[in-house]
């Protein structure tokens, strides 16, 4: 899709965060979803060659809803400021597997992400137990110089001091204190809207993703 009409409505969406002034651009709106629903149909077709167990929804399926659940939040906005969509290998809507992410929106908001968001006791048990084995090749996949290219580092905040059963000082320490197993890639709106193929550039991200959601989906199987 093209990203600088997108990016243009969703800055006007953010101005103007009212469902008045959302029905009155509902048309706008439509020809966008449009065009993202075609992206996320090839996306899902071209990854599940690369990684055949996807079972997640399919295509359109997988996009999330524009609309906020404000039930609990102090932010009554009731849109969304960006479009986002999500593969896994989990069937349905729950997200219990390591899955493959992106979402697109201006001032900053466009990555492109991966792995396993908030794992149960269960499974991140799993995880920490898959890399205290074999630390070695997990840092391999970490490491692989097409894999750095888009992901340098493992995301979100580890624990402040070592999981129940591991030393401090064990050797891979720094892997297994984290609580998530997620990457990302974040791009300025100037480094998205300059991709000559914005679309090819996700579908090679989410290909360096295949080996890392693949060790995480076999450690908790």
């Amino acid at each position: 899709m093209q990203l600088k009409p997108l990016y243009s409505f969703l800055a006007d969406l953010a101005d103007h965060n009212q469902r008045d002034w959302f029905n009155d651009h509902k048309a706008s709106y439509q020809q966008l979803r449009t065009q993202f629903e075609a992206d996320v149909d090839y996306w899902f077709e071209e990854l599940r060659r690369l990684d055949p167990v996807l079972a997640g929804p399919e295509g359109r399926k997988s996009i999330f809803r524009l609309h906020r659940d404000v039930r609990f939040s102090h932010n009554k906005a009731p849109y969304k400021t960006h479009f986002s969509a999500y593969f896994t290998a989990s069937p349905g809507k729950d997200v219990d597997a390591p899955a493959y992410y992106v979402q697109l929106g201006p001032q900053g908001q466009t990555l492109i992400a991966g792995g396993f968001y908030q794992p149960d006791k269960a499974q991140i048990a799993a995880i920490r137990q898959e890399i205290d084995y074999d630390a070695d090749a997990f840092r391999d996949l970490l490491a692989d110089v097409n894999f750095q290219y888009f992901f340098p580092d493992l995301s979100g905040e580890p624990l402040k001091r070592p999981p129940r059963g591991y030393p401090k000082n064990h050797p891979d320490i720094d892997l297994l204190k984290f609580k998530n197993y997620i990457v990302s890639h974040q791009l300025s709106d100037q480094e998205a809207l300059t991709q000559p193929d914005f679309r090819a550039y996700v579908l090679a991200a989410f290909k360096e993703l295949v080996p890392f959601c693949e060790y995480l989906r076999n450690a908790v199987a």
